[in-house]
């Protein structure tokens, strides 16, 4: 029913098992792959969402299947924040807190099946998706340090109804699953009956579908990643680590081909927005030169500084503050939501601190006297998001160094600060 040898030399193997039908009969073909043949190590995964009485009961059941098969189990309780939609909401909390099991080249077995695949097409054409919507469950994608991979999306629902039966396996039912309310269940319920009534193989026919929008979607990201790759040069050295594109190489792009890029770009760092919410970009783009635009994302924000623009999100998000004494130069000194910094030196300095930009600093500087730190930043076209959070050296009220800027430092010191993160670990 699977075909399980791509995966064999993953350093281990886990399933996502909520103890329904479906990954009942998958933790069942895993377990009888790894007792016949060499595996690496299975451990199944139960997300507790605790959002009906009922599943307070599953892990134990699930608990029990694994006993019988000799399968470690981990149950992880999530909590599940309120929005617009619980299905979304519980979904995310569940994705994840697996992501976060997952080590380096680790699997994630899911069992998304193909009436799951067919289910997906018709909800996102429901919704108005787009193509990168529309092509549905991919096979495999990242997730965490890891990789999520879907062995059953060729394999229809009653063929898996069938496994069990031969195999007497027991699953549990969530009461929730008939609930029409919600938007999946009134599909799987009500609409695609009437579907196969009329064509039986809707089903078959709607994940086919899926599969050449998924190649589609493949030509796709090939191009967006030959465009990205004139866009994504010419960052200033010192924050080239900073993710950014150079605005000029998209806008010489046509429209659609620019939203492509930016969604193959931003898909690893953010949600991406819906079609409504692309007025942002536009605003963005079109702003006036010496305006500083924003586009609030749901996991960061895009800025536009000297001529590119800049993906913010992490630690980037909140502005650091306050003054650190730094008692020992000769150790890496941590910079609270502000990552760190070193010191080199030639000779003791005295007391040392770092402090953040108040305005209105001087820096003595070799040749050219004392000069405006602000004038300063302006000549090095320093992006005007990275100024507040610019680790500045002192000794007593005397500004020595700026982090990461070999000119504006005195002659016998250099300030190297390491950024914090900048990523959300999406993928």
């Amino acid at each position: 029913m699977i075909n399980l040898t791509p995966w064999l030399n993953a350093p281990a193997w886990y399933i996502a098992f909520s103890g329904g039908l479906d990954s009942t009969v998958l933790l069942h073909l895993l377990a009888n792959h790894a007792r016949n043949h060499a595996s690496p190590p299975l451990r199944a995964l139960h997300i507790h969402h605790g959002l009906q009485s009922a599943a307070d009961a599953w892990p134990a059941h699930c608990q029990s299947i694994c006993d019988q098969l000799g399968i470690e189990l981990q149950v992880i309780h999530v909590q599940v924040t309120s929005g617009a939609s619980l299905e979304q909401a519980a979904r995310d909390a569940r994705y994840a807190a697996l992501g976060k099991v997952l080590g380096p080249g680790d699997i994630l077995f899911t069992a998304q099946h193909r009436d799951d695949q067919a289910e997906t097409l018709l909800f996102r054409l429901l919704r108005g998706a787009g193509l990168r919507g529309l092509a549905a469950m991919p096979g495999q994608r990242r997730l965490g340090l890891g990789s999520l991979v879907r062995p059953l999306l060729a394999t229809a629902r009653q063929q898996l109804h069938d496994y069990a039966h031969v195999n007497e396996l027991v699953w549990i039912e969530d009461p929730t699953n008939v609930d029409t309310a919600f938007d999946r269940n009134y599909l799987r319920a009500e609409v695609f009956p009437h579907l196969h009534q009329r064509w039986p193989q809707a089903s078959q026919n709607f994940a086919r579908c899926a599969e050449h929008l998924g190649e589609a979607l493949g030509l796709l990201d090939e191009l967006a990643q030959g465009d990205l790759a004139e866009a994504g040069e010419g960052a200033a050295p010192a924050w080239a680590a900073l993710p950014s594109l150079d605005l000029a190489a998209l806008t010489r792009l046509s429209p659609a081909r620019q939203r492509n890029a930016l969604q193959h770009w931003l898909r690893p760092r953010t949600r991406l927005p819906d079609t409504r919410h692309w007025a942002g970009w536009a605003d963005l783009r079109d702003a006036a030169a010496d305006a500083q635009p924003v586009w609030r994302l749901a996991d960061g924000r895009l800025l536009r500084s000297h001529g590119r623009i800049w993906w913010l999100g992490g630690d980037w998000l909140q502005q650091p503050m306050g003054e650190y004494a730094w008692a020992d130069p000769g150790t890496v000194l941590a910079l609270p939501g502000n990552g760190s910094v070193r010191l080199d030196v030639t000779a003791p300095l005295g007391e040392l601190r770092i402090a953040y930009r108040q305005g209105g600093e001087v820096l003595d500087i070799p040749g050219r006297g004392r000069r405006d730190l602000k004038r300063l930043l302006n000549e090095l076209q320093v992006p005007h998001f990275v100024r507040p959070r610019l680790p500045l050296l002192y000794c007593g009220e005397r500004l020595l160094a700026v982090a990461n800027l070999p000119s504006l430092a005195q002659a016998d010191c250099q300030l190297h600060w390491q950024p914090p993160t900048n990523a959300q670990g999406l993928s």
